[in-house]
């Protein structure tokens, strides 16, 4: 029997992306859970071979306003006890910070669009990010940052966030960035926000560095498969 690989959405528009396609022909079934749609997160972790926590508008501290945010909370730190591996991206990543003992909060400023960040040197020995060199081009959209739970291991950072991925335990990492999007993906982000300044470069960027980062983000996929079970 297939294990699955839970798949958390926060807002319709913020999908797994180039995950779905890359885990698509995998041994492993992908189950989204629509926490905007009311749907449950699974209580019997038994057929869970990981987690992957998308991103979202929502802040990890609005949890009267998001109520499923404390459930997740809850489900996140079951899933990092258990060692199930766990992948949180963006909002993903602060919600394993927050249920980890670390931090949330406002960051110095926004980041939204293409930047670099610096891998550390615990990451060059980290399974997830062995095979860089020592820095990646990514793409960021949050207010947030967050701090760096106890034990866990700064992985990359930025002159704007120092904080930018972390490892929790064996197999829990949070990536700030967002490794799964598309330039269609982008293009929808873009469109529903009138306050970006430049968003056709943006988007022109995007379609010039789409096979590069497609390539990036599937050797970051490659090596947290991994970390699953045979």
């Amino acid at each position: 029997m297939k294990k699955n690989i839970v798949v958390v959405k926060h807002v319709e528009t913020e999908g797994p992306g180039s995950i779905a396609d890359y885990f698509r022909n995998t041994a492993f079934d992908l189950k989204t859970v629509e926490l905007s749609q009311g749907e449950s997160l699974p209580s019997d972790l038994s057929a869970v071979a990981a987690v992957i926590v998308m991103g979202g508008p929502m802040n990890v501290y609005e949890e009267e306003k998001y109520p499923f945010l404390k459930k997740e909370n809850d489900f996140i730190g079951e899933v990092v006890k258990r060692e199930i591996p766990y992948l949180g991206i963006c909002l993903g990543s602060q919600l394993l910070a927050k249920a980890c003992g670390g931090k949330v909060e406002k960051a110095p400023q926004k980041e939204i669009g293409w930047s670099v960040v610096e891998l550390t040197e615990a990451a060059k020995d980290d399974q997830l990010f062995r095979v860089f060199t020592d820095k990646l081009d990514v793409f960021q959209w949050h207010e947030d940052t967050f701090t760096i739970p106890d034990t866990g291991v700064l992985l990359a950072g930025s002159e704007v966030c120092p904080n930018q991925a972390f490892r929790y335990g064996r197999n829990a990492y949070g990536l700030q960035f967002h490794i799964e999007v598309t330039p269609e993906v982008i293009w929808n982000w873009v469109k529903a926000d009138e306050s970006l300044v430049n968003p056709i470069g943006m988007l022109m960027d995007s379609y010039k560095k789409k096979d590069l980062y497609e390539q990036q983000a599937h050797i970051i996929y490659n090596n947290f498969k991994a970390l699953l079970p045979a």
